[in-house]
């Protein structure tokens, strides 16, 4: 079954947001879901122990750079999906989980620092994509995007993205309330009570939005072992 890492070694890039929202949504369609959290801080852990998560969705945060290869055999076997929320360094764990996945998704937020992370996850991708000999499908995910208007800063960092040929996904995360709540209160984000919270209407467009924009890159991906979408 598919496997989507995302990764940027820059801290606060979106990494967990964008991989809690994804599978929150593939959750909602029915899909099982198995989250591999290799984040030191466990965000994604913290969220599953809160009311609210759904039974398809199981998290694994017991992962070590001996044992993530073995994880995410075992989680692709027995479930339909695995995404991997990876830590923020260029570790032998981030290498070996990127070599296992079908798709790598770089959260970026408009900053050129955050475009500095993403250069350097990009590397390596190429470098494992070598080393296993095969493409390693991956693309730019823009996090924290204003709802209003573009910054100028983003303007540039998609402007640096075009000009060295990397994938920019169409759909981008806007900064939304409803995605913070999700985190600090659990369950997804259609359950969120729009009483409580401004826009969940939009917010649940935007994750809706990215997952399709994912499916259709997975479903175009056809890995060497035959694993498809």
């Amino acid at each position: 079954m598919p496997v989507i890492s995302f990764a940027n070694p820059k801290g606060g890039a979106g990494k967990t947001t964008s991989a809690l929202l994804l599978a929150g949504e593939l959750a909602a369609r029915g899909a099982s879901v198995s989250i591999v959290d290799a984040d030191p801080e466990r965000w994604i852990s913290q969220w599953g122990a809160l009311p609210g998560k759904p039974d398809n969705i199981t998290i694994v945060s017991d992962v070590t750079e001996d044992s993530i290869v073995d994880v995410v055999e075992d989680a692709s076997t027995n479930n339909q999906f695995v995404i991997i929320d990876l830590e923020g360094t260029a570790s032998l764990m981030v290498a070996n989980a990127i070599g296992m996945s079908d798709l790598v998704i770089i959260p970026t937020q408009g900053a050129s620092m955050d475009a500095k992370g993403a250069s350097k996850t990009i590397k390596l991708i190429r470098n494992q994509a070598r080393l296993a000999k095969r493409e390693i499908p991956h693309a730019v995910l823009l996090t924290r995007v204003s709802a209003a208007v573009a910054s100028r800063s983003l303007k540039n960092v998609r402007d640096q993205l075009d000009a060295a040929g990397i994938d920019v996904m169409n759909s981008s995360i806007v900064e939304r309330a409803a995605y913070r709540d999700m985190l600090d209160f659990g369950g997804l984000l259609s359950k969120l009570d729009p009483k409580q919270v401004s826009n969940v209407d939009k917010a649940v467009q935007n994750a809706m939005e990215f997952t399709a924009e994912v499916v259709a890159k997975l479903k175009a991906v056809q890995t060497p072992q035959g694993r498809a979408a």
